[in-house]
């Protein structure tokens, strides 16, 4: 599964969480996303958050990806 399939799949459930004046305000595009499914079925998104001003990396955005009800969890 791609981070974009996510986006779509996961649109009624998180309608903000991949939208791009959101992602921009944590320096992110939707290519710094990297997917890892995971043994128990769902997958693992992270992407580096970067600083706006020095583009130095800040902290990480991670979330699980739940297929079995299109939600975004933390865990």
């Amino acid at each position: 599964m791609t981070i974009y399939e996510i986006k779509q799949l996961s649109e009624a459930t998180s309608p903000y969480f991949f939208v791009p004046k959101t992602m921009k305000f944590f320096g992110q595009t939707m290519r710094s996303f990297s997917v890892k499914k995971q043994s128990d079925g769902r997958y693992h998104i992270s992407a580096p958050m970067a600083d706006r001003n020095t583009g130095k990396v800040i902290g990480k955005t991670e979330r699980f990806f739940n297929p079995a009800n299109n939600k975004l969890e933390y865990s």
